[in-house]
């Protein structure tokens, strides 16, 4: 007599069922079992995830990435009190979303503690340097997770903070003020000292970066940035780097993963070539000269307007008592 086997499986989210009439034979039965197996691979290959509303997916790159289990006994250790950077191969996917869980303890109190980390995607790899443990007059992203306020004078900003600059190889960091004249904004986040481990999202897709946060353990995120017509190339190299100077911190470095995101894109944005990092609003960015440059030219014409007005108002008073005369 035939039999009727039943498969059921969800597979995103969906639910899929067959039905199949076979006659009774050990030969069917291994069929049957087969097919399980074509259809638990089917649904394993598949692992992307519908995060988004637009029919945006994602995949992780495990090749990109670091989890648990380590080879070690401990998180990986970015730095106690010397510079340390980790670099990864270069990067060819389009749109991504970055995830990293990390921890940063240390015993100095009132800002007294190291300077905090940094995540790249850079075209050059990671060297020592003044910039969180990277050098300075870097190529591509930096995303800065600044823990102690170099600039005693500014008052806007509460430490914690986090910030990102798209670079282009002639602007600077300038690490004396914090990075405020060239970064693209930021928040304010407590990572340090706290119970819980904090994970920082970065996602570009569509020439829009995106910085989020979860600093309170809630599975839930925060918004930090969103910033429109940001250009980075491909073959970049993410990287983590970090630096404590005379102060001491520890940072960890837990998990480092990395999503490709499958987007619908137009025939334009296929075809679009990114050579140089660039922001379409501050596509040269703005050095520390160029701004004071522009701080001194502003004053020199307000200067010049006032002479002018208060040469102007002399002039009209004088002729109007020679009136009178």
């Amino acid at each position: 007599l035939g039999k009727m086997a039943t498969i059921v499986m969800k597979l995103n989210g969906a639910i899929y069922t067959t039905v199949m009439s076979l006659p009774y034979s050990p030969a069917n039965k291994i069929r049957v079992s087969a097919l399980l197996v074509l259809i638990l691979a089917f649904s394993s290959s598949s692992s992307g995830e519908n995060t988004y509303d637009d029919n945006t997916y994602e995949f992780l790159k495990r090749e990109y990435s670091l989890s648990k289990p380590y080879q070690g006994k401990r998180p990986f250790l970015l730095a106690v009190c010397v510079c340390e950077c980790v670099c990864v191969w270069p990067c060819y996917i389009r749109h991504w979303e970055l995830q990293v869980q990390f921890k940063i303890q240390g015993e100095g109190k009132k800002n007294l503690n190291g300077d905090g980390l940094a995540i790249w995607l850079t075209k050059e790899r990671l060297q020592n340097g003044q910039v969180f443990g990277n050098t300075n007059f870097f190529t591509g992203l930096g995303v800065f997770v600044d823990t102690y306020p170099n600039d005693d004078k500014q008052h806007e900003r509460t430490f914690p903070f986090i910030s990102a600059m798209v670079g282009n190889g002639s602007v600077a960091y300038d690490h004396d003020h914090d990075g405020r004249f060239t970064d693209l904004g930021g928040c304010t986040a407590h990572v340090r000292n706290v119970e819980n481990d904090a994970f920082l999202l970065i996602r570009y897709m569509k020439n829009r970066l995106t910085v989020m946060t979860d600093i309170e353990g809630k599975q839930e995120w925060k918004d930090c940035l969103d910033i429109p017509g940001v250009r980075l190339p491909q073959g970049y190299y993410f990287g983590v780097s970090s630096a404590t100077g005379d102060l001491s911190d520890n940072h960890d470095l837990i998990s480092f993963k990395l999503y490709e995101l499958t987007v619908e894109r137009s025939p334009e944005e296929d075809q679009q070539e990114i050579t140089l990092p660039s922001v379409d609003y501050r596509d040269e960015g703005r050095s520390i000269i160029t701004t004071l440059f522009l701080f001194i030219v502003s004053v020199v014409v307000l200067v010049v307007v006032v002479v002018v007005i208060i040469f102007l108002y002399n002039h009209y008073k004088e002729n109007r008592r020679k009136r009178f005369y």
